[in-house]
């Protein structure tokens, strides 16, 4: 296995490189107002270094510098579409503006690391490419680039030639060690503050449980439609009567239609992310349910009192899901039997109740215990999240689906 390639091969090298003489800029800029660039002394070196902290500080103050500085951050420190090395993991590093005073203050210490080691990167920059073009012209047999105190007095011309990479390779390696330092910098200074990462966490939670209610929505919707086409095709068969085949074969291209107006719903609110999804089914729509199950063959006996339309739109549309999880789990399970549901509104309560006989049940019970199996910890799951409850098991002789969800 290849190890990682190395400081002088890697773009990010140069691209870190580039960023940090960037912020050796605004030092030089000040350096020509005062104290000037002629042969200045190692004094005037300390004051062009101090010269730009009021000034980058100032500038740390302004909330959208922090988003820049990411930007720019995300983009030449750290291994992405410009390097030849790319990397999955995150920077760690925000690019959104200052949201209070510890931000700035973050902001205004990285402003403050950049230019002073920028400028150190710059000054020793300088100083390296001048040697090695001083080795160079040596090595030519010029005498103006012969300096006894950089040559070590006159050595052959060959000696000259071999040292020239030297000053370029150290330059290269010293480059990449302020890289890295101020790419770890950048990670500390102007990664995200706590509310940032709760803010994160938050809108990552909200991903999970939108990832986890498509699941529900096709487990429902795309397991009730195939439970009803294989129910209705296996009772076709068995009747060998063209008209009871061909209401069950109507039947399924019903079913059949409407799993795919959810299928397509669902796959666009996962292509289009953010935008409003279509138009769920609500309770108001109960009745397709019901018909579906009666092509099955099933005897459904339907009850429902109290307004309907009063219910709000997440529990309704929610208990349609429950009550088609329940359809479906009889028609899988118990096969076309007989089916009592009831669906009631009153005292700020919508009681959902879907009945069968126990007989017909035992496969149920005897395959997933008294607690129900996948379909109904889903529905328990759904009932949770709108505050209500649901609960599963036997009633005298018959197998019952209670469901409670308060309306407000």
């Amino acid at each position: 296995m290849p190890g990682p390639p190395l400081p002088l091969t890697r773009a990010v090298t140069y691209t870190r490189w580039l960023h940090l003489l960037v912020g050796a800029i605004l030092p030089f800029v000040c350096a020509t107002v005062y104290p000037g660039l002629d042969s200045p002394s190692p004094g005037d070196w300390g004051v062009i270094a101090v010269l730009p902290v009021p000034l980058v500080l100032a500038a740390a103050m302004a909330p959208s510098v922090r988003r820049a500085e990411g930007l720019q951050a995300r983009l030449m420190l750290f291994p992405g579409p410009h390097a030849r090395v790319t990397s999955d993991e995150d920077p760690g590093v925000s690019a959104i503006p200052s949201a209070s005073w510890a931000d700035r203050a973050r902001t205004g210490a990285w402003l403050v690391l950049r230019v002073e080691l920028g400028l150190a990167v710059a000054l020793v920059t300088g100083q390296l490419m001048a040697l090695s073009l001083s080795l160079t012209g040596a090595a030519a047999g010029e005498p103006d680039f012969a300096d006894p105190l950089l040559m070590g007095g006159s050595w052959p011309r060959w000696v000259y030639l071999l040292l020239i990479p030297v000053p370029l390779l150290v330059l290269v390696a010293g480059a990449a060690a302020a890289g890295a330092l101020i790419a770890r910098a950048a990670r500390r200074l102007l990664g995200p503050s706590v509310k940032e990462r709760l803010s994160a966490l938050e809108e990552r939670t909200e991903q999970l449980l939108e990832r986890n209610r498509i699941a529900r929505e096709l487990h429902d919707s795309l397991g009730h439609a195939l439970t009803l086409a294989v129910v209705q095709a296996g009772a076709a068969r068995s009747a060998a009567d063209p008209q009871f085949t061909d209401r069950a074969l109507e039947a399924i291209e019903e079913t059949g239609r409407a799993a795919l107006e959810d299928l397509e719903r669902v796959l666009f609110v996962l292509r289009e992310t953010g935008r409003p999804a279509g138009a769920r089914p609500t309770l108001g729509e109960a009745g397709r349910l019901l018909d579906s199950a009666r092509s099955s063959g099933a005897q459904v006996h339907a009850e429902v009192s109290g307004p309907l339309e009063h219910v709000p739109g997440p529990v309704s549309r929610e208990a349609y899901r429950m009550l088609q999880e329940a359809l479906t789990n009889v028609l899988r399970h118990a096969g076309p039997v007989r089916i009592g549901v009831r669906i009631a509104v009153a005292d700020d309560r919508l009681r959902l109740e879907v009945r069968n006989p126990l007989a017909a049940a035992t496969s149920v019970t005897s395959a997933t215990g008294a607690g129900g199996g996948r379909g109904v910890r889903g529905i328990r799951e759904r009932a949770a999240l709108l505050g209500g409850e649901a609960r599963a098991g036997r009633d005298g002789g018959q197998w019952l689906l209670h469901v409670v969800l308060p309306l407000r």
